[in-house]
């Protein structure tokens, strides 16, 4: 399992390279050489790259990420736009006004680059003041942000699901479930576990258990868009949404096209509905077998 993370980062770090070339076409060729199912992170590590070319040269009208955003990118939205995150966590500048410089993004999708700052800050500062790191984000954009921190917890803990579970314990009860929610898209886009564990980490979501579901169908959209559908996806959602992989993308489509792109934070609003439709109709009422 550790292997299988450690060559996530890797991957991150390969198109973070091709990224700084600063040639999209060579990038274009680089990110292709990726495995399939693996080509996200490599996607992400490129955005990052690009959004922090364009960090370091404000004066420059062409802005590397938009143009990434609108060709080879699109096909890797999402990750993309988490990868932009880390770039703004490493820019000062940027970090201090995240929210007004997302304004010019996608209305809805934008808001995955809070997600990627809450993943850079708990994978990199992890137990340094995290209520600091949020204090100049509008309430919104804090749950997006412990979206990321769950995240990051995928990989900090390796999958271990109780070591997760302590740690989402001693955050704010506000922010929980928008760490479980990312919880569940690390472990439907990363895969890395079997059956008996998925179970376990719905069991200890508890009543959680809508955002964990609603996080493991955000993967499975990003999946469907870039066409690189993964058996640890499908396993994921059957378990955690109780449906396939493909109607659980389905529903994140049905979901989007009632959000309110006027709403303050529509992509809180849209995993909002999402959790509504995925609440489970039933609960554990008693340890499994397996719960020590």
């Amino acid at each position: 399992m550790r292997e299988r993370l450690e060559n996530v980062g890797r991957l991150f770090l390969h198109g973070y390279h091709a990224g700084l070339q600063d040639d999209q076409a060579a990038l274009a060729q680089q990110l292709s050489k990726v495995p399939l199912e693996h080509q996200g992170f490599a996607y992400e590590g490129a955005a990052m790259a690009l959004a922090l070319l364009d960090g370091i040269s404000p004066w420059r009208k062409d802005k590397r990420f938009s143009r990434f955003v609108v060709s080879e990118g699109q096909r890797h939205i999402y990750m993309v736009h988490v990868g932009a995150g880390w770039a703004f966590a490493r820019l000062p500048w940027l970090r201090r006004s995240i929210e007004s410089v997302i304004c010019k993004f996608h209305p809805v999708l934008r808001w995955l680059a809070v997600d990627g700052y809450g993943f850079h800050e708990g994978y990199f500062h992890w137990r340094s003041a995290l209520q600091t790191k949020i204090s100049a984000l509008s309430e919104h954009a804090r749950h997006i942000f412990y979206q990321g921190l769950g995240r990051s917890l995928w990989f900090l803990h390796a999958a271990d699901s109780s070591e997760i579970d302590n740690t989402i314990s001693m955050f704010a009860p506000q922010f929980q479930s928008d760490a479980w929610s990312g919880v569940g898209l690390a472990c439907a886009y990363a895969g890395g576990t079997s059956e008996n564990q998925l179970e376990e980490l719905a069991w200890r979501a508890a009543s959680n258990r809508a955002a964990l579901a609603q996080g493991a169908a955000f993967a499975a959209k990003a999946r469907q868009l870039a066409g690189n559908p993964a058996p640890h996806a499908e396993l994921a959602c059957g378990i955690l949404c109780g449906m396939t992989a493909d109607t659980a993308a389905a529903l994140c489509d049905e979901t989007l096209q009632h959000v309110n792109l006027h709403h303050p934070c529509p992509y809180q609003q849209w995993r909002e509905m999402m959790q509504e439709r995925l609440a489970p109709s039933q609960t554990f009422e008693r340890q499994p077998a397996w719960v020590c």
